[in-house]
């Protein structure tokens, strides 16, 4: 039987098909200014790699602080053109962007996958959840028409009304680790609203940036509406600068975050500032272990753990501990490493260099402390090594106070951890981070999740799921300094591109 099952995934390995790349290389990255792809006059030229080879796949310029200008000015014309446009003819172009969507649909995937390096699943998953976004969007302009409010006689002769106003261009800054995700996260809600935005993608997957805003063009937005450069840091203060930007959308570190939201408050400016997270997963004495350890795969080690919504600290209570290390070491094991166009791999590299880097430094300093090894992630093949590749791996002797248990890794390391009762769990949760993002627990009893989902203080909890990944129409729900600003990403975003006005007339 054990022979049969060998031989049957070995079959379906090799029926599985490696995906054809869009293209080799991508040249020469342009800024969308003005409605047009233009060349840079930059000196200053990055490169690119796919992150499962190591190899060049396109050059992309740094801005200079004259094409970040004409990129503000152009928002701002853009923003003007916007707010003529009607209602329904804005929520026309929305849908007709998500029709654009699903015709490249894979494309899209296979471009985020080679620029980024999750698996192909993955990709259509994150792309899927793009499609969400604009669907979303979609709802908010048609629902601006019941956020106004009117009231006739309000006293002797007085009516009083309230509209809700795009406010206009806005800075849209996106990480490395969601590039497409994190755009439909703010993108189609601005346009949506009758605003317009200056995208400054990640530097690491600039690929991606570019593929989906290309999409996003054809739908026929005005000049302007949608603008594009590579820029960083500097160039992003700078655009955040420009009166003429309103405030900004940023998914990324919280550190990075922290300083566009002090900007903000100097500036006066409104934001979304969506940062790190350190997230725990519960699992009780009756929880299904079976399913579980499936969940923790996901949690721990899908996207290469790669994403805020992920976890890495593992809390089990009570006589169950053995068990699921066993049960999760199994399937760390049987995990397979590779290019994610090749649909045989379950995980996929780290989209850097740097990443990779920084999760072997955060396993050496966890060992140095006194974890041990259950699954070893750093034994990587031969024909893996010039690209950014960790394997899964889990940690075990590890206690609350260690260092890696307190701060994101932000990679496929998963630590096991042994507590005393829930109520020990939620203390952790509450007080040894800074951080409010996600915790999810496993549980058969309605008592035990109703106390967590209650007690915990973070913004997106999971109850028998893996990742609280919330729909599009509702917002990410982040807490403490894994947000800051007046208004939460995707569906909630509608109230960082909209203002209030109030009128009061009388007439009689």
């Amino acid at each position: 039987m054990n022979f049969l099952k060998v031989y049957s995934d070995k079959f379906r390995e090799v029926l599985m098909a490696i995906l054809p790349e869009v293209k080799k290389h991508y040249g020469m990255l342009k800024f969308l200014i003005d409605g047009e792809w233009v060349d840079s006059q930059s000196s200053i030229i990055n490169t690119t790699t796919n992150p499962a080879t190591g190899q060049i796949i396109a050059e992309f310029p740094t801005a200079t602080r004259e094409e970040a200008r004409s990129a503000v000015e152009s928002a701002q014309r853009g923003f003007e053109a916007m707010r003529r446009i009607p209602l329904r003819e804005r929520a026309k172009m929305l849908f007709d962007m998500r029709q654009k969507f699903e015709e490249h649909f894979e494309e899209l995937c296979r471009v985020l996958t080679q620029d980024h390096g999750r698996t192909i699943g993955e990709s259509r998953g994150s792309v899927r959840r793009v499609i969400e976004n604009i669907e979303s969007a979609c709802s908010a302009a048609y629902g601006l028409v019941s956020r106004n409010e009117h009231l006739d006689e309000l006293a002797n002769g007085i009516d009083m009304w309230m509209t809700w106003e795009p406010m206009g261009a806005f800075l849209i800054i996106t990480p490395s680790n969601i590039p497409m995700h994190a755009w439909s996260s703010f993108v189609p809600y601005a346009l949506a609203a009758g605003c317009s935005v200056v995208i400054s993608p990640s530097r690491q997957d600039p690929v991606a940036a570019e593929f989906i805003t290309r999409v996003a063009q054809e739908v026929g937005w005005p000049k302007g509406a949608i603008n594009l450069i590579h820029g960083g840091r500097e160039i992003n203060k700078y655009i955040l600068d420009q009166p003429e930007i309103q405030g900004v959308g940023f998914i990324g570190s919280t550190d990075a975050g922290a300083d566009l939201f002090a900007q903000c408050g100097r500036l006066g400016k409104n934001s979304s500032i969506n940062g790190n997270g350190k997230n725990m997963v519960v699992l009780m004495p009756d929880a299904d272990l079976e399913k579980s350890a499936i969940y923790l795969r996901q949690a721990c080690f899908g996207m290469t753990g790669q994403r805020c919504l992920g976890s890495d600290n593992v809390v089990v209570i009570g006589d169950i501990y053995n068990d699921i290390r066993e049960r999760f070491g199994n399937i760390a094991r049987q995990m397979k490493l590779g290019y994610g166009l090749d649909e045989s791999v379950s995980m996929g590299p780290y989209v850097g260099p740097s990443g990779r880097d920084k999760v072997a430094g955060w396993i050496d300093l966890a060992l140095s402390e006194g974890a041990t090894m259950v699954q070893d992630g750093r034994v990587i093949p031969d024909e893996l090594r010039s690209g950014y590749f960790i394997g899964p791996t889990i940690l075990e002797n590890c206690h609350i106070d260690m260092a890696i248990n307190q701060k994101e890794a932000f990679g496929a390391v998963a630590c096991l951890m042994k507590a005393d009762n829930l109520d020990q769990v939620i203390e952790w949760i509450n007080t040894k981070t800074d951080l409010g993002h996600s915790a999810c627990i496993m549980t058969e009893s309605g008592r035990s999740a109703r106390k967590f989902a209650r007690e915990v203080n973070v913004g997106n909890v999971g109850i028998n799921v893996a990742v609280p990944q919330p729909y599009a129409f509702f917002p990410l729900g982040s807490k403490r300094r894994s947000f800051m600003g007046g208004a939460k990403s995707r569906m909630a975003s509608m109230r960082l591109f909209l203002d209030e006005k109030t009128v009061t007339a009388r007439w009689v």
